[in-house]
């Protein structure tokens, strides 16, 4: 295995990792991978092959073999190598993620960071793979349980989080014992492939870990391949719905983490400051390129006076490249996501939304071919209006007004998705009554990026999420082993048979 090997074939095409070594794929088709502040070609992502496909899965098949018996504190010494490398790396990384991404360096080193949480956490995983012990349930009967393995498994991960999300994904996998294929976004690969290595480098065995590029073909034929027993995706709806309906008809477990339009909630008794920041923050930073961004405001009563303070708040921020210092807003992935963004926006006016900010036309020098839209805040926004029913994935925020609490409940569980939501009050009577009749998987109260720490699970519901288990967290480790019940009598010598029984008792 040889962890030094270049990431690049000479052509500057990313490699798979297949059986512990970066190999050229063979594949015809290549994507380029594009910086979104400048155009600049960084590298090219292949389509791999079927057989390329076929290779990584045997490989992952054979090394599950030995790697399911490979002690499970042997299995978390290599999480604690692979924590301490990322922590090593990660500027480097960092820089790597923003020039293909377009987040900034601060958000680039989140990105990593809190998928760096999910390694940590499985460098304890040993007492969530704990079974379970009843003594004498019937005479000189025991029963227990195991946490064992279940096989290959899949993951396919989005562009918008290159780093956290396979951290989400393949640590926890094969810590549980199992060997994994990763798909990363052909978008932005490069930044997972730097994780990858260093997963190698910290001890994962050849086949444990394998990757593969490229687009649909590629997805399908890991969701329809007999050996893989389970598929995890984080992505669009439009995606996740056809991954989950293909995995789960060809026998497969399958989490599928979809689309959003999380709302925050404002009461007019909330902290106005600590608000409004925390608004204009989780809707316009990473470009708004977030399945948890904060998409919505619903201003309830009086609290629809705030709305001129957060425009002067979004137009303070500072729209640049990401790796220029100050930077709050850098560049949406691609000018085809550039040119559906301000399409959605221009929608949204002539349907009669109010634009209090237009960030479309932005021009930025040094990058003027950069993928830029600035944050955009629409007002008197309906129900009905496409800006409310689509996801937009970039720096807009657009705004509802109601009369009461029960009035922004009720609007926020008539939208078909459930994967974030955030209340601001002071009041705890108010935000007891929030966390109990909202329908949305994660709540916060006065914080607008309610996503879990890694001691929980990721808990989106309703039309963002398909499965019943989430990623990382206990729920994880239930959807990546098997519970295998046993019972079980021992008999001394000397003990006399009581004969045949023919029925089910137990004595």
């Amino acid at each position: 295995m040889n962890t030094t090997a270049s990431l690049y074939a000479a052509d500057q095409t990313i490699r798979l990792l297949i059986n512990g070594e970066f190999v050229a794929s063979q594949a015809a088709e290549r994507r380029p991978i594009v910086n979104p502040a400048t155009q600049q070609v960084l590298a090219h992502t292949p389509c791999a092959t079927p057989d390329e496909v076929n290779a990584a899965v045997a490989s992952a098949k054979a090394a599950f073999a030995t790697w399911r018996h490979t002690p499970l504190a042997a299995r978390m010494r290599i999480m604690l190598r692979l924590q301490a490398l990322i922590r090593e790396n990660l500027p480097r990384i960092a820089r790597v993620l923003t020039e293909e991404q377009g987040k900034t360096l601060a958000d680039a080193e989140g990105d990593i960071i809190r998928g760096l949480e999910v390694v940590e956490h499985a460098c304890s995983v040993g007492t969530l793979q704990l079974g379970e012990f009843a003594e004498n349930v019937a005479g000189g009967v025991d029963t227990y349980t195991l946490r064992q393995p279940i096989g290959v498994c899949v993951g396919i991960t989005p562009f918008n989080f290159p780093a956290m999300i396979p951290l989400w994904m393949f640590p926890m996998a094969i810590v549980c014992g199992n060997t994994f294929v990763l798909k990363p976004s052909e978008q932005d690969p490069m930044s997972t492939m730097e994780l990858v290595r260093l997963a190698l480098e910290a001890g994962v065995p050849p086949g444990v870990l394998n990757v593969v590029h490229g687009g649909k073909e590629v997805v399908d034929a890991l969701c329809t391949h007999p050996d893989v027993v389970a598929v995890s995706f984080v992505g669009s709806t439009t995606v996740g719905t056809h991954v989950y309906n293909l995995a789960g008809q060809h026998g497969k477990r399958v989490q599928s983490m979809m689309g959003a339009k999380n709302h925050a909630v404002v009461l007019p008794d909330a902290h106005k400051e600590h608000t409004l920041n925390a608004l204009a923050g989780a809707a316009f930073g990473a470009a708004g390129q977030r399945c948890m961004a904060a998409s919505v405001a619903v201003f309830v009563g009086e609290s629809r006076q705030w709305l001129p303070e957060l425009v002067q708040r979004a137009k303070t921020l500072k729209i640049n490249a990401g790796v220029e210092p100050g930077t709050d807003v850098g560049p949406v992935i691609s000018a085809h996501a550039k040119a559906r963004i301000e399409q959605l926006i221009a929608s949204g006016v002539s349907e009669g939304a109010q634009l209090l900010l237009d960030g479309r036309g932005i021009q930025v020098p040094g990058y003027e071919h950069g993928n830029f839209v600035g944050p955009t805040v629409l007002g008197d926004v309906k129900t009905t209006m496409r800006i409310y029913t689509e996801e937009i994935f970039g720096p807009v925020l657009v705004c509802l007004e109601v009369d009461t609490l029960a009035d922004a409940i009720a609007l926020v569980n008539a939208n078909p998705y459930g994967n974030g939501v955030a209340v601001f009050t002071q009041s705890g009577a108010a935000a007891r009554c929030f966390q109990s009749e909202i329908d949305v998987g994660q709540v916060g109260i006065n914080v607008p990026i309610p996503v879990p720490v890694p001691t929980f699970s990721f808990t989106g519901s309703r039309g963002s999420k398909l499965g019943d288990l989430g990623p990382y967290g206990k729920q994880v480790v239930q959807f990546y082993t098997q519970t295998k019940t046993v019972t079980a009598r021992w008999f001394d010598d000397d003990v006399v048979s009581t004969g045949v029984n023919t029925t089910i008792n137990l004595k």
